[in-house]
């Protein structure tokens, strides 16, 4: 059978100021006809089909394009819902779409029940694990603590129970939206940490022929089984290496893979240069940039006049100005903005009570903070949902 496994399409997102709309348009567009030219069997997609719970009007007409175009070709369709979904409204009218051979995934409880698929060689039972924010689901699974591996484990215990009791020789796909172990993150993805934590090891995983990966946007091979298709499309400037692609899966009869990658369209290349104005504006290897999104950063000791104005003459498609003075060790002075980069909240609270009380907080008072932090990203989902 021959899988399209495809992720965060993050419909009606933005990048940077840009509107990517006509962008996630066209790779609807090619991923269609890659469905079709393919010969592909069955499409995959693996969370964050939007960017938000309440999408734009916009986004859900795109949205639903997609899903006639797929059920005019008679391909089948498994989705699940992302952490940037909301799974209800998702889920909305699932059991009547999947009559038309598009099978959404949202409610927890179904992880064990597959959508089951066959051709010449036998069964493929998809199971869709969509978003699990443990603090939500721990009373559905039966977990005392709240945390990622706990509620991912019980969740493929039932797939592992339901895929024991079906016949010989049945194959397995668990499309499932985590952090897991061994992914690299950009810039662009939501933080899901709980309790400190936000990876799970990809042992949680075991015994399952392929796991479809969404939510971390970079595409990547955490072993042949287990591999993240990322971002069609790029959501941050951290994302400037990325090759955009999905994964076609060949899935043999004895449980085998052999993945091809499939490259999506690039509405514009993504540059990160950095220097001094002067220099940026006259460095003649810059010259393949200018007509690339760009971020630049600027070195200048002393901030220049008009620096947008002056980039946008030669790069007109700047987007981003970043500002990171070489200065002397011993004058420079470190942007708050700058401080905080790459550190989460747990790590900025703690920094901060070390700064007020020159000590930093005990292991009591880091598992408080951890706690309350986790209390308030739970309430934010929650309340997200439900409006």
């Amino acid at each position: 059978m021959r899988l399209l496994h495809t992720s965060d399409w993050h419909l009606g997102r933005a990048f940077h100021r840009v509107n990517m709309l006509g962008a996630q348009a066209e790779f609807i567009g090619h991923l269609v006809t890659t469905v079709r030219e393919r010969a592909v069997d069955a499409v995959v997609v693996s969370g964050d089909v939007y960017d938000r719970a309440v999408p734009p009007l916009a986004a859900v007409e795109l949205f639903d394009d997609a899903l006639h175009r797929l059920a005019a070709l008679g391909v089948p369709t498994v989705m699940i819902s992302g952490n940037h979904d909301s799974a209800r409204r998702l889920g909305v009218g699932a059991g009547l779409i999947g009559r038309a051979g598009i099978h959404l995934r949202t409610e927890p409880s179904a992880s064990g029940t597959p959508v089951v698929l066959a051709d010449g060689d036998g069964d493929v039972a998809f199971y869709g694990l969509p978003y699990l924010e443990p603090a939500l689901v721990k009373d559905e699974f039966g977990v005392e603590k709240a945390g990622h591996e706990a509620v991912l484990g019980a969740a493929m215990d039932r797939v592992r129970a339901d895929l024991a009791a079906r016949a010989s020789g049945t194959r397995s796909v668990v499309l499932a939206h985590a952090f897991v172990t061994g992914g690299e993150p950009s810039d662009s993805e939501r933080d899901i940490t709980v309790g400190g934590v936000a990876a799970v090891p990809a042992g949680v995983f075991d015994g399952v022929d392929y796991v479809a990966l969404g939510h971390l946007h970079g595409c990547q091979t955490l072993s042949d089984r287990v591999r993240y298709s990322g971002s069609p499309l790029p959501y941050s400037f951290s994302e400037a290496a990325h090759r955009k692609s999905m994964w076609l899966v060949d899935l043999a009869a004895d449980g085998s893979v052999d993945a091809e990658r499939v490259d999506c369209p690039v509405p514009r290349p993504l540059a990160r240069i950095r220097g001094t104005l002067e220099d940026l504006l006259a460095d003649p290897d810059l010259t393949r940039h200018e007509e690339a999104w760009v971020e630049a950063t600027l070195t200048d000791p002393l901030r220049p006049a008009d620096p947008m104005a002056r980039l946008t003459e030669r790069f007109p498609h700047t987007l981003s100005l970043v500002f990171d003075p070489d200065r002397d060790e011993a004058e420079s002075e470190v942007s708050y903005a700058r401080r905080l980069a790459g550190r989460s909240d747990q790590q900025i609270a703690e920094d901060f009570v070390a700064h007020v009380r020159g000590a930093g907080p005990d292991p009591n008072e880091q598992g408080v903070l951890r706690d309350a932090f986790d209390a308030v990203r739970a309430d934010e989902t929650v309340r997200e949902v439900a409006r």
